[in-house]
């Protein structure tokens, strides 16, 4: 019995992911557990494995397609096996992703069916392959398909390619497709190649160097993930009444404590307690005590929380992501530990499910090891309250009568106005900073 592969939902919130490379063609025996290919979502990457032993007898998508989640993406079974029925309920699913598609070729045989290209017209003609989905777009763009680098499999040109000609205006004149055979400069707008370009003499060789001297910058199309920062970011600024407070306390006791932590981490079974820790481990106990800051602010409606669910940003190579631990609250400093660290790595790797990077109630961000001093930390919304965490100075105070200095770590709380005003903001600063400065005594509340 064939067995279909879909493309999985990855959390509640993703609809689609894009498929970054296969590891089998159509034909390969695998064996279950097998990778049979790679994917991502705007923040997270995973392999799919093969549920089972078989033969890949189909492959519907390609490298580079981004596949609605449920969808099919390839077929398992017998050698010889008809599919026939799984075909054209893949094709079934392309058609409905795509209404606008060109008229279909003719159904496949079922010992055809692992083609996945079907010959069409379209407005210029290419050499090598080209998928449907890539053939579909050309079609629709006009664009210069001899002017495309195929990035796909085996030399073939794909929707990405196409997508890629779309953006940098490379299209060609409907009176110019029937006779465009060869690839040249375009006169028209924007550089479309229109009829006159067909019979215009060779430019001489100097000239064509010019052309393609490389411009003095680089258009780079913006990754998903930054998209999203930047809507979230925007969205955050543009309709929050956002106020920062900063503060700082006297670390000398945290620091003492965290030493000791450190030294007998190993004796103890310790996590690597860092700084970073203990100020999650005092914002999960204080919070508790400030229900407008451990809050989503609803419109009409405030959404408070019975447990602190900290969100940890944390600068990925993809971009920024703030991971949950959920119910921080109730864990101990050395669990809220691990379960920071992991979450941490998680995202960094870029294989943590995207369930873990929402729900948070309140969130922490720490640039105190890049020497940051104060700064204005942006609500993540519908949160109420996000807390900067800053580095470490050396300042003064009186200490009976004579001036000492001591380290004093920077705090900037960044408030949601329309939810609480800035007395009991400052309060909370005001007893996160006792907290801290007596981290012994909160461990034992």
């Amino acid at each position: 019995m064939a067995t279909l592969v879909i493309m999985p939902r990855q959390g509640q919130s993703v609809e689609s992911c894009i498929i970054t490379a296969f590891n089998v063609k159509v034909g390969d025996e695998v064996k279950k557990g097998d990778t049979l290919f790679s994917y991502e979502t705007d923040k997270s990457s995973f392999d799919e494995p093969s549920p089972e032993d078989g033969k890949v007898l189909a492959i519907f998508k390609e490298e580079g397609d981004d596949v609605p989640c449920l969808e099919n993406v390839l077929v398992l079974g017998a050698d010889g096996e008809d599919i026939s029925a799984l075909v054209a309920a893949s094709a079934t699913q392309e058609e409905a992703a795509a209404p606008a598609a060109v008229e279909a070729a003719p159904a496949a045989q079922p010992e055809k069916a692992a083609a996945v290209e079907a010959p069409a017209a379209t407005d210029v003609k290419v050499s090598g392959a080209i998928s449907p989905r890539a053939r579909l777009l050309a079609e629709k763009t006009h664009v210069d398909l001899l002017k495309a680098t195929p990035t796909g499999p085996d030399g073939r040109i794909i929707e990405r390619d196409v997508q890629r000609l779309c953006d940098l205006g490379l299209t060609v004149s409907p009176a110019a497709k029937d006779g465009y055979t060869a690839a040249v400069e375009g006169t028209g707008i924007n550089g479309k190649v229109v009829l006159a370009d067909l019979n215009a003499p060779a430019a001489p060789a100097a000239a064509a160097e010019a052309s393609v001297d490389a411009p003095e910058y680089e258009d780079v199309k913006l990754p998903n993930i930054r998209k999203v920062i930047a809507k979230s970011m925007h969205q955050s600024l543009s309709t929050m009444a956002q106020l920062t407070l900063n503060t700082s306390f006297d670390a000398s006791k945290l620091l003492a404590l965290r030493a000791s932590l450190k030294a007998g981490a190993e004796k103890m079974g310790l996590a690597n307690i860092t700084l970073n820790d203990m100020v999650l481990f005092a914002v999960s106990k204080v919070l508790l005590s400030h229900k407008d800051l451990n809050a989503h602010y609803l419109d009409d409606t405030m959404r408070y929380f019975k447990n602190v669910n900290i969100g940890i940003a944390v600068d990925t190579p993809r971009g920024l992501m703030v991971p949950t631990v959920f119910a921080s609250n109730k864990l101990s400093l050395n669990d809220l530990s691990r379960e920071a660290k992991a979450v941490i790595t998680e995202a960094q790797n870029g294989t943590i499910n995207p369930d873990k990077l929402k729900g948070a109630s309140f969130t922490v961000t720490n640039l105190g090891s890049l020497g940051i001093e104060s700064f204005t930390p942006v609500i993540n919304p519908p949160q109420t309250g996000i807390l900067g965490v800053c580095g470490i100075t050396r300042r003064v105070k009186e200490v009976d009568g004579e001036d000492v200095t001591y380290p004093a770590m920077g705090l900037s709380l960044t408030f949601d106005h329309r939810a609480l005003d800035g007395a009991p903001a400052a309060k909370f600063l005001k007893e996160l900073c006792f907290a801290l400065e007596n981290f012994d005594l909160l461990m034992t509340k």
